[in-house]
This record gives C-alpha cells, sequence and structure tokens, in this order.
C-alpha cells in the first residue's frame, strides 16, 4: 500500500512560501528579485535550476527518461503592476497599467515606485481630485488610468519636483499585496494569481524529493516571468517535453461551478479546448483520488498553457489551479482548494 502523504506539512509550506513570494515585488519586466529566491528555493530543496535568458527559472525534477515524453508544469511569478508614463502639473503621477490592472480594482491602494536609481517611493493611487466634500463628479466618474494618479508621500506640488526626486517616466509601479490568511483558512490577497500556484509548485518539488518520489516520465517546473502580457510560455520548454501543463489560478464566478475550496481543470478558454486526453486524465486522477474538483469553461482566459502552442510547440496542454475569487482584484482562494490542487499533482504524476 502507497505511504500516506502528510498533507499537513506540505500544506504549511506552500503556505508559508506563498507569503514570502507576495512580499517580493513583481510586475512583469521587474521579476529578477523574486526569480533569484525561487531560484534559492529550489536549491535548498536540492535542485538544480537555471535561470532563462528571459528571466524565468527552469528547474528539472527528475523522473523516468525512457521516453520523450515529459511533462512541463508551469506557474508564473509576474504580476499585474503599473508603470509611469507622465508627471502631472501638480507632481502626481500618471500610470500606464501592466498587464490588466483594472483601474476600479486599484483605487485607493497603498504602492511603491522604483526609480531606476535604486531609490523607492511610497504613494497612493488616487481618483485625480479625489475628496468627496470637493469633487461633486466623485460618484459618476467613470475610473479609468486617464483620470486617475498616485499621489507621492512626499511633498511635492510640481512637476518639477517630482523630478527632482529621481522619478521618471518608466519607473515601475507595484501595489501592495495586503495579504491574510484567516484562522478559516482563506487566503486573501492581491497576486494569488498566480503566486499561490509558485506555492504549490514548490510543495510538489519538495514532495518529490522528501519522500524519495521516483516520477514515471521526466517533469519540469518552469516559473515564467511574462505571462500577464502574453509571452510567459513562449519559450524555454525542453525538446523532450511532450505535455505542458499551466498551473494557475482557478475561475470563480457566475457560469461556472468552481469554489475556493476546489480545484479547477479547464476544459477550455477563450484560446479554444485543452488537450482532450490530457482534461480527461486529469479528471481521472480527481475522481481516483476522491478530490473536490471542478470541470469549467473560462471565458475571459488565456494560459501559458495556450502561448506554448501559439508560439508552434508541438505539445499537449491543460490548465488546472485552486478556485480564487475576485480574479485580478483583491483576490480570495482557500487552503481546501490549495491541497486538493496538489493532491491532484501527486496523484496525476504517480
Amino acid at each position: 500500500m502507497p505511504k500516506k502523504i502528510n498533507t499537513k506539512k506540505y500544506l504549511e509550506y506552500i503556505l508559508e512560501e506563498t507569503k514570502k513570494i507576495l512580499a517580493i515585488d513583481s510586475p512583469s519586466g521587474f521579476t529578477r528579485k523574486a526569480a533569484e529566491y525561487v531560484m534559492n528555493e529550489y536549491v535548498s530543496l536540492g535542485y538544480a535550476p537555471v535561470q532563462t535568458v528571459k528571466g524565468g527559472v527552469l528547474c528539472e525534477i527528475g523522473g523516468c527518461k525512457d521516453k520523450n515524453d515529459a511533462l512541463m508544469m508551469e506557474a508564473h511569478i509576474d504580476t499585474l503592476g503599473a508603470m509611469v508614463c507622465d508627471i502631472n502639473p501638480n507632481g502626481c503621477l500618471k500610470l500606464s497599467p501592466i498587464g490588466g490592472m483594472n483601474a476600479n480594482n486599484a483605487e485607493a491602494e497603498n504602492c511603491k515606485i522604483y526609480t531606476r536609481d535604486g531609490k523607492i517611493y511610497t504613494g497612493t493611487f488616487q481618483l485625480c481630485d479625489a475628496s468627496i466634500h470637493v469633487n461633486g463628479k466623485f460618484d459618476e466618474t467613470s475610473r479609468s488610468y486617464d483620470v486617475m494618479e498616485v499621489v507621492l508621500d512626499e511633498n511635492v506640488r510640481t512637476k518639477e519636483e517630482t523630478l527632482a526626486l529621481g522619478i521618471l517616466p518608466g519607473d515601475i509601479v507595484c501595489f501592495d499585496p495586503r495579504t491574510v490568511i484567516t484562522e478559516s483558512g482563506y487566503i486573501k490577497s492581491r497576486f494569488l494569481d498566480d503566486k499561490l500556484s509558485v506555492g504549490i509548485l514548490l510543495g510538489f518539488a519538495k514532495y518529490v524529493k522528501a519522500e524519495k518520489i521516483t516520477l514515471p516520465r521526466n517533469v519540469y517546473q518552469h516559473i515564467t516571468v511574462y505571462e500577464e502580457v502574453g509571452h510567459g510560455g513562449a519559450a524555454s520548454i525542453p525538446s523532450d517535453v511532450s505535455e505542458v501543463l499551466s498551473v494557475d489560478m482557478g475561475c470563480i464566478g457566475n457560469g461556472l461551478t468552481c469554489t475556493e475550496h476546489q480545484v479547477s481543470i479547464c476544459a477550455k478558454d477563450s484560446c479554444g479546448p485543452y488537450n482532450y486526453e490530457v482534461v480527461s486524465n486529469l479528471i481521472a486522477a480527481a475522481r481516483r483520488q476522491k478530490l473536490d474538483f471542478a470541470v469549467d469553461v473560462y471565458p475571459h482566459y488565456g494560459s501559458d498553457a495556450d502561448v506554448a502552442l501559439t508560439a508552434g510547440y508541438d505539445v499537449k496542454h491543460g490548465l488546472i489551479g485552486a478556485g480564487v475569487y475576485a480574479s485580478h482584484g483583491y483576490e480570495r482562494s482557500h487552503k481546501d482548494g490549495v491541497l486538493n490542487t496538489f493532491l491532484l499533482l501527486t496523484e496525476y504524476l504517480k
């Protein structure tokens, strides 16, 4: 009889790593420190990761190499964010979003501004003329980046004074994640998409090493760094890989069945259907383990696995993930969903 997995140990590790990674700012194009952290964590687990030219992390987990049927798991460490595109006459910052950071979701959020010379400033992303006792059009103003600005926590009142701080167009703006794990098991934070999945992949890597698991096929993990802008999974797939499994957030909303307590298996997203065989095998694995899972069709979604195919790789592809509510906003998942996702990976790779 196979050894029973100490799920508590691996769940605690996944959540701890997720919190650490969430604390490292990493919008697309500004991921060096987060990637270095993940590289070091793989090394501490006993692996030999390599950094891709694009800045991602590729780690071979091991397994049988008899056939060219390796599996690549992908999760992305890059997040939404913004970039300074102009400085308003009042010294506040006009932003251009990085990825799908919706202005409605970012209003009144604290943020950091990283300058090219290494300085870090703080501020708050607000509607222009944000005082409701003054602005008679506060309620009727549609939120967009054209009518919003970062109010710096510095005594600046002109564009020239802000420029004197060393802030320039092109500087990266990172929004606070505000990570909380409740006693009832809910995980609340910006950027669970997809740092929660990075934690899950690290948990799987730890499990394989600690339990001395011999995987039936060779397995790689690729932590990508440009998923939120559309080309994270477009490169760095080893030649023996025949299947790419994206581990990303599971969608929750009207018309879908997934909850935060489940692992979601995606049958189709906006790019088209996932490989029928892969989806069927994932469902069969979830049923064997008696996991709490959902199969859904995502209406507005694209993954690193989709990008691998559009880049020309001849591979099968699939997508799973812990259910995450309020995607691209202040997101929420649950420990149950994390555990179901981890256990699906262990069963799928038996």
